[in-house]
């Protein structure tokens, strides 16, 4: 079953017009992958640890990786929270966190 990709609120396209057209090309094409394949490699796509229900879509361009924070909705629908550079601060985390929760609440 593919995945439908929403967005919640700016947090996302603020973050990804920041960017290289290289990496948006990136992004474009793991988004691809979310959208049409069931079972996305974790390489992709990754459960964070100690949270529930936080995922982060992992896009790794030249010696950068980008950290993109989602939920499911409804099994099906990713939603996309803040976007980032580098490894996964604490910080990046606790905004993912209390962006799903806002989502979840404002439904």
């Amino acid at each position: 079953m593919a995945s439908e990709i929403k967005f919640y609120k700016d947090y996302f396209i603020e973050f990804y017009i920041r960017l290289d057209a290289k990496v948006q090309e990136k992004i474009e094409y793991v988004f691809k992958l979310i959208r049409t394949v069931d079972r996305i490699p974790e390489k992709f796509l990754k459960h964070v640890a100690g949270t529930d229900g936080l995922y982060e879509i992992r896009i790794q361009y030249m010696s950068d990786i980008y950290r993109i924070f989602c939920c499911f909705d409804e099994r099906s629908i990713v939603i996309l929270f803040n976007g980032f550079q580098k490894k996964t601060p604490k910080k990046e985390i606790e905004k993912g966190l209390k962006l799903k929760q806002e989502y979840y609440n404002n439904k």
